[in-house]
């Protein structure tokens, strides 16, 4: 039976893999996809949900706008990472599927009360304030989640966006510590196993060598996006961060990790949005999260290019308009 999955997500090129990689994947059912203000602003990231979803032929699912602003504090982007539209380096036509009236917060709460108890996943992508709104709501849907899979935080590499936090955890810290806090088993994707993920030559080149429009949507999404991290890192490709969410769900034998303690920082100028994770065990408090930290990298991009290649072969997907960049 299909793993019930709904998508949180702020679309930025790493968040469009990860969903192209759900809508691909028969393993997974996609009860519908939330959009959280993060990477770029709300109005860009409930657009560029649509634009996926219309590239990867699948204009039925649900898409629902959540939350444009942080639960505290103002929103921080990253159009110095993604570009204005959040989704650089392949221009898509504006997407004709509609966006659901439903907010997305209470599309997460009504969808959490009608399935089965312990049968749906959220996929965080993003900053976390729809789930962390949600689950402030209405804190009985809780108990009712299977698990939280989500990219955020970071131990022994640090942070992305500080020396000490992860973008994503630092957008809304308060949001995060609410969903770490909030009982439901969690699955978590740091910097520390992102960062083993990297965008080379040669796995862009597989990409383009699909022959899809998918496949060279994707080659242009990256080529764009890596630019940043090989500038800072001085690397071969950059970190793909979000699909490894997805990714965890399919083959979860890919990766490993250790159940450990981790808490937010919500108050220091200097660690705000940091993820104290306890990898040692040395605080006595309780294991809260699966902390992954290692990934077999080539088995990862193995699985993405062999599902990206299932996309966008039909002849009802819209051509998109590449941009060189």
């Amino acid at each position: 039976m299909a793993e019930k999955i709904i998508i949180d997500t702020d679309p930025g090129q790493d968040d469009a893999l990860a969903i192209l990689l759900a809508l691909a994947s028969p393993e997974i059912e996609v009860l519908g996809i939330t959009a959280a203000a993060g990477n770029v602003p709300l109005s860009l990231t409930e657009k560029n949900i649509r634009k996926i979803c219309e590239l990867a032929g699948r204009s039925d699912m649900g898409v629902y706008a959540g939350c444009s602003q942080p639960m505290s504090g103002t929103l921080v982007t990253a159009e110095y990472v993604h570009g204005a539209s959040g989704l650089d380096g392949a221009d898509l036509p504006e997407p004709v599927m509609p966006l659901q009236a439903m907010h997305g917060v209470d599309f997460i709460i009504e969808t959490l009360r009608n399935e089965p108890s312990g049968t749906v996943t959220i996929c965080t992508l993003g900053p976390m304030t729809n789930l962390g709104k949600a689950l402030t709501k209405a804190p009985d849907i809780a108990g009712r989640i299977r698990r939280v899979v989500l990219m955020g935080g970071g131990l022994f590499e640090g942070g992305n966006v500080t020396p000490a936090a992860e973008f994503n955890i630092y957008v809304d810290p308060q949001a995060a510590t609410i969903v770490f806090g909030c009982g439901a088993p969690i699955v978590m994707m740091p910097l520390d196993v992102t960062h083993k993920v990297l965008t080379t030559r040669a796995r862009i080149a597989a990409f383009r060598a699909l022959g899809t429009q998918v496949g060279e949507v994707a080659a242009g999404w990256l080529e764009y996006f890596e630019r940043f991290d090989e500038a800072k890192y001085g690397t071969d490709g950059g970190p793909l961060h979000d699909p490894n969410v997805i990714a965890y769900l399919l083959k979860p034998d890919l990766y490993s990790g250790r159940h450990c303690n981790v808490e937010i920082e919500m108050e220091s100028d200097l660690t705000r949005g940091m993820t104290v994770a306890d990898w040692w065990g040395v605080s006595g408090r309780p294991k809260n999260a699966l902390f992954i930290r290692d990934v077999d990298a080539d088995g990862f991009f193995a699985l993405l290019t062999e599902r990206l290649a299932t996309l966008g072969r039909a002849d009802t997907v819209r051509q998109p308009k590449l941009r060189l960049v």
